[in-house]
């Protein structure tokens, strides 16, 4: 088993955990967060006017569990996502000590990390995070499924806002480092408390207040960077009913198109519509997100151990025998 990257396999597993749990618990405020970004209308003519209006209308027409509607689907994508990410954000960190020889990484070699890390991530999920971006801006009670989600366009389609969200690595990338970095430094404090493990190299954990408070800083730093493309990949990708009441005007397809459109119904304001709750989404559910990864990811280190050494146990009895 030494071609398996354990440390590695590690991180994945507890950032996916950690995304699972993170997008379950604010799913609700991600569906009116999404369905308010997806709304572009005149001024005078918007259906939502705040934020509290989605879920307003949502307790109204008594469709309160339809604010989670996609949440299987959103589910799907959180976890394969963050993954793919905290897999190859630590391999390709290790592999770049391992060849540079330094002993620590430096910020641009940690975000060209963390984009190309970030890059694979958008490849692989795209199509998922289309979906759920469709299926959460649908009329509330009239959510389809995801393969019917799919399948009622083209499988061109299912890649909208997909050169948006490559952009959009730099959101990560500027997150994590900015954590990264942080971390670092709290725990260049607390190495002369850390216990060594008997059991091998044990990552060390942050607390979890200081993990919170650090993604919590680290979120907002990227989301006030790349917000308005963060809501130009929101309207392209959410359901077309959302969007205007001219039912004849197509869902704009490109990130030109869907600044065009901003500008002219919402001015320049429109490009910042809605920050702040995606600020509050994203802020929660990142420090969230890396609270969950950084209190279990100890655990999740010994299960490896374990497993790791239940493998060789088992490869050693079948040469045996």
């Amino acid at each position: 088993m030494a071609g398996v990257d354990w440390e590695s396999l590690s991180e994945a597993t507890s950032g996916a955990v950690g995304a699972l749990v993170s997008t379950t618990v604010l799913y609700p405020l991600d569906t009116c967060k999404t369905k308010y970004q997806a709304e572009v209308r005149s001024h005078g003519q918007q259906k939502y006017r705040n934020l509290s209006d989605v879920l307003w209308e949502a307790i109204s027409n008594r469709q309160i569990l339809s604010l989670y509607q996609g949440l299987g689907t959103k589910n799907l994508q959180s976890f394969i996502s963050q993954f793919v990410y905290f897999y190859g954000y630590s391999y390709f960190k290790r592999l770049y000590l391992k060849k540079s020889g330094a002993k620590s990484i430096g910020t641009k070699a940690n975000l060209i990390v963390a984009a190309a890390a970030g890059a694979c991530t958008a490849i692989v999920t795209q199509p998922l995070d289309t979906a759920s971006s469709r299926m959460q801006t649908s009329e509330f009670g009239k959510s389809k499924g995801l393969w019917e989600t799919l399948a009622g366009r083209s499988w061109s389609e299912a890649f909208d806002g997909l050169g948006i969200s490559l952009l959009l690595t730099s959101n990560p990338a500027i997150q994590y480092t900015v954590f990264d970095q942080l971390k670092q430094r709290l725990l260049s404090k607390q190495r002369n408390k850390t216990v060594s493990s008997t059991a091998g190299p044990s990552p060390a954990a942050l607390s979890a207040f200081s993990a919170f408070a650090v993604g919590a800083i680290s979120k907002s730093v990227a989301t006030v960077l790349t917000y308005p493309a963060i809501r130009c990949k929101v309207m392209i990708q959410s359901s077309s009913e959302e969007n205007d009441t001219d039912t004849k005007r197509k869902t704009p397809k490109t990130m030109a198109d869907t600044l065009s459109t901003i500008w002219r119904k919402e001015g320049i304001m429109g490009f910042f519509k809605g920050l702040h709750a995606q600020i509050l989404k994203t802020v929660l559910s990142s420090a969230l997100l890396l609270m969950i990864k950084e209190k279990i990811s100890s655990s999740t280190w010994i299960l490896m151990l374990a497993l790791q050494r239940y493998l060789l146990v088992s490869q050693k009895r079948l040469k045996s025998a």
